[in-house]
């Protein structure tokens, strides 16, 4: 049998701890031990936090583990991929790593190739910052965090010292990103690698509270989008893959479509996304079992990337839907609308200030003649966060 650990326990690691365990796999999970739901459903489960690398080194030799995996978390990645290649376990590459955990190291490595990204600076405080030169709006965010946490727009100088220590205040380093604000529409794109290959299986729309922390609010599938910009996205995000040293395995990349038709890479992680945009959406819009080829990636599986076949429904679309109190739910219950889920998040205190504060969460399928009327709702909520 073999042996998955996986790092994390959060709502977001128990659809890959109930996949790995429906497919047989003897699942070891790894967490603080908070009273997480993925501590109950797992074969074993570790009191240890997943950044205890050496611990879970340790116990991963004594286990004889067969893979290590995680989704939807920069954090935990950093640990699968150390201890993976500690263990001789397939793992992506150090490098690969450092670009896709590291938002100042990524965005190096994508300028020197040429891909579209947006201007940007690290600093350390506002005395690294000449006023003069910069042009507002910016964006502040710290440079190794996930879940839209520490972010803020600023428009003006004096609005930047509070974002640089609200961006620190939530990062394990000092070093804070400022960038250049790219106003369009954004997406996410979710894929799957295999002997350095990529293959996208789905583009997703995001919605978020927008200004000043821009925190996700809805994701949709299937994006609202041309074929002329699915082949300009896809040609784009293979090139950003290639160049951030992706072998194997999920990637979920953020990218903005501009005004003026082109695109902007936001960031890419070398990881499933979260907010079920991975382990809900894609499997429900397309048929991918996303989850199962993570995990056989994870066990050095290569992946027949033209066996997977994408089968949409053209009458219906899923959707991630986040209310951030008690006032939003009108969406579950509106014509055309199947609700699977709504669950309340206990780390909700009446104040969202990342994604994992937010109230509650709901899985959608939506009639598309009925879709108009709930992309409304849910920009009506934007605007009154």
């Amino acid at each position: 049998m073999n042996k998955i650990a996986i790092i994390g326990a959060n709502e977001f690691q128990t659809d890959l701890i109930l996949k790995a365990n429906t497919l047989g796999y003897e699942t070891h999970v790894f967490s603080w031990g908070g009273g997480e739901p993925g501590e109950d459903i797992a074969n074993y489960f570790y009191k240890i936090s997943i950044t205890e690398k050496e611990k879970i080194l340790e116990k991963c030799r004594e286990i004889k583990i067969s893979a290590i995996c995680s989704i939807a978390s920069d954090l935990a990645n950093i640990t699968v991929h150390w201890v993976a290649r500690e263990l001789g376990l397939k793992a992506l590459s150090k490098s690969c790593i450092e670009y896709t955990t590291d938002k100042f190291l990524m965005r190096k490595q994508l300028l020197k190739n040429s891909l579209p990204i947006p201007r940007f600076n690290l600093v350390k405080n506002i005395n690294d910052i000449v006023e003069d030169e910069c042009n507002f709006p910016l964006i502040v965010k710290p440079i190794d965090r996930s879940g839209s946490r520490g972010i803020t727009k600023v428009n003006s100088f004096k609005e930047i010292e509070k974002a640089i220590t609200y961006s620190q205040s939530v990062s394990f380093t000092d070093n804070v990103l400022i960038e250049e604000y790219i106003s369009g529409r954004e997406f996410s794109v979710e894929t799957i690698s295999s002997l350095g290959k990529h293959k996208i299986l789905q583009v997703t729309e995001k919605f978020t509270s927008g200004y000043p922390n821009y925190i996700e609010t809805a994701h949709l599938a299937p994006a609202r989008i041309t074929n002329n910009e699915y082949k300009l996205i896809e040609n784009v995000i293979i090139k950003a893959l290639n160049s951030l040293d992706v072998e194997f395995g999920p990637s979920h990349s953020e990218i903005k479509l501009k005004e003026d038709g082109n695109i902007s890479i936001i960031e890419i992680g070398s990881r499933m996304g979260g907010d079920f945009i991975g382990a809900f959406l894609v499997e429900s819009h397309t048929g991918i079992d996303y989850l199962s080829l993570t995990l056989l990636s994870s066990l050095g599986k290569n992946i027949d990337l033209n066996s997977i076949k994408v089968k949409e429904n053209n009458n219906i679309s899923s959707l991630v839907y986040y209310q951030f109190d008690e006032s939003f739910k009108k969406i579950n219950t509106r014509p055309g609308v199947q609700s699977l889920s709504y669950t309340l998040n206990k780390h909700y205190n009446g104040s969202v200030l990342s994604s994992n504060e937010r109230f509650s969460c709901s899985k959608l399928l939506v009639r598309n003649d009925n879709l108009n009327d709930i992309i409304t709702i849910i920009k009506e909520q934007n605007k009154s966060i």
